[in-house]
């Protein structure tokens, strides 16, 4: 009786203690500009999906479309400016109370430091339990801190709201070497600030604990990218990866390889493996260059002289 006090006692206080808020809806409305002309991936379908603006120490730091049903996300979209490629050891791993409770003021926090965790959070999310018997899997960040700049940026990421379930083998083998090859690439070449979304398709099976299911496995990772200003006079061999260029890998043992391919090519593998609108787009458009756009002022500003 005594141990079930404490563990009320401490999620309540752990309920009134906020460290990082979040907006749950229906809509990306107070976080759209993480995305490319304000403008949500479309077409991306699934059940029970919860729109998630991230917030850390009062500033909103990303964008998560969460797939309930499953207890994982579907994709987080961030900003990536310059990073130094570090990550942040000291973040402990937290939940988003308001997939708990809808009436949540949104402060997203901690997960208690308890042997069970509360049922209310163990219902609508993933668990640090969920990963304990799970050995071929690890948690995988679709916003990961390597590709943030600030120490707050980073810390962000620690949440169960924006990893899943990735083999090992393919983490350490292939997708963390990719994402440092984006995070040097965008260091380079992109003049400004870059826009980036991470997501997954679902294979169909799931991580159990307790024989229940617990966490839908990904089958494929998938990365796009989009940078509006880059160099033009970068080297031949990455040139032709702006202004927007995307990579996915098979989250199974047969290969971990990372693909890379032009971002209507990856928008097509998409349609054909996961459930998607025909007309599903990651970017707005397909992500034009401001290089375009200037070109085309120069050119109006040139014919109207000529008038």
């Amino acid at each position: 009786m005594h141990l079930v006090g404490t563990c009320v006692l401490s999620f309540s206080l752990l309920m009134a203690s906020p460290l990082v808020s979040a907006t749950v809806s229906k809509s990306f409305k107070d976080c759209s500009h993480f995305f490319y002309m304000q403008s949500p991936p479309a077409g991306i379908k699934g059940t029970n999906l919860r729109r998630v603006c991230q917030k850390y120490a009062d500033k909103l730091r990303y964008a998560t479309l969460y797939d309930s049903s499953h207890h994982l996300p579907l994709y987080s979209a961030f900003i990536f400016k310059k990073s130094d490629g570090k990550r942040r050891m000291d973040t402990p791993w937290m939940y988003e109370p308001q997939l708990v409770s809808d009436d949540d003021s949104g402060n997203m926090r901690a997960l208690p430091l308890t042997e069970d965790t509360p049922p209310l959070i163990e219902d609508s999310q993933a668990v640090l339990e969920d990963y304990t018997d799970a050995v071929e899997y690890r948690r995988g960040p679709l916003n990961p801190d390597l590709h943030q700049s600030e120490p707050d940026d980073k810390s962000s990421t620690y949440t169960l709201t924006n990893v899943v379930p990735l083999l090992t083998n393919l983490l350490d083998a292939s997708w963390n070497p990719y994402l440092d090859i984006i995070r040097r690439r965008l260091n380079n070449f992109c003049h400004g600030k870059s826009f980036i979304v991470t997501g997954v398709t679902l294979s169909g099976g799931t991580l159990q604990r307790d024989n229940r299911d617990r966490l839908g496995i990904p089958k494929y990772l998938w990365l796009a990218y989009c940078c509006p200003k880059f160099d033009r006079n970068s080297p031949y061999e990455v040139r032709f990866m702006f202004p927007s260029y995307g990579g996915y890998a098979l989250n199974e043992q047969t290969d971990h390889s990372v693909v890379e391919v032009p971002l209507k090519t990856l928008e097509s593998f998409l349609k054909s493996h996961t459930d998607t609108d025909n007309d599903l787009n990651i970017f707005y458009k397909g992500c034009v260059s401001e290089n375009t756009f200037k070109k085309k002022r120069d050119l109006t500003s040139v014919s109207v002289v000529s008038v």
